[in-house]
């Protein structure tokens, strides 16, 4: 089935094509998501809203882009909106922490790849902590093109980048990373 013909069949309610398109994008949603929310049970959450929003929109749909573009576009949104939630419940924790819960996780349920050596998981919690530090455009663009293996040209589709913004985000990161890694592993 072409994009056409399957954007077609979504826009008309055809359940079997909306099944077939979450076969194809669920894992690249999830993946993309938690390496940007590292943490499995809000990717989860992240993605499923995702796809509920696809649903909900593809009416609207305008086919500009490519249909997994317009997908990974709502993925990252649905994923900063996790964040800013996140950071404004913590602000509210610290400002009336007698009225909000401590959630805090210990850094033992921080979200590392099940592939990443046991000789390497310090390096990789360390890179990882700092790369949720980043502003969230460098984290998204440093994200999607370094840890997720995305194209610069996917990444600037989701973003509505040029590339040469895209290239900027991602040397900004970098440096802000060795930065923050050099004070790391020399203090």
């Amino acid at each position: 089935m072409t994009e056409k013909e399957l954007i077609i069949r979504l826009k008309q309610g055809d359940e079997p094509a909306f099944r077939w398109l979450v076969e194809q994008h669920r894992n690249r949603v999830y993946y993309s998501v938690l390496n940007i929310l590292q943490d499995p049970d809000e990717a989860e959450d992240a993605a499923q809203e995702t796809f509920i929003q696809v649903y909900e929109s593809i009416h609207s749909f305008k086919e500009e882009s490519m249909l997994s573009t317009w997908i990974y576009r709502i993925a990252i949104r649905k994923a900063l909106e996790k964040i800013r939630k996140k950071k404004t419940r913590e602000r509210l924790q610290f400002i009336l922490p007698w009225w909000m819960p401590d959630e805090k996780k210990s850094e033992e349920a921080r979200y590392l790849n099940p592939g990443i050596k046991a000789e390497d998981r310090e390096k990789a919690n360390a890179l990882f902590k700092a790369i949720e530090t980043l502003p969230d455009k460098q984290k998204i663009a440093f994200t999607l093109v370094k840890v997720q293996g995305m194209s610069y040209d996917e990444v600037c589709g989701i973003m509505q980048m040029g590339v040469k913004a895209v290239e900027s985000l991602i040397s900004r990161a970098k440096e802000n990373l060795k930065r923050k890694l050099d004070k790391h592993y020399n203090s």
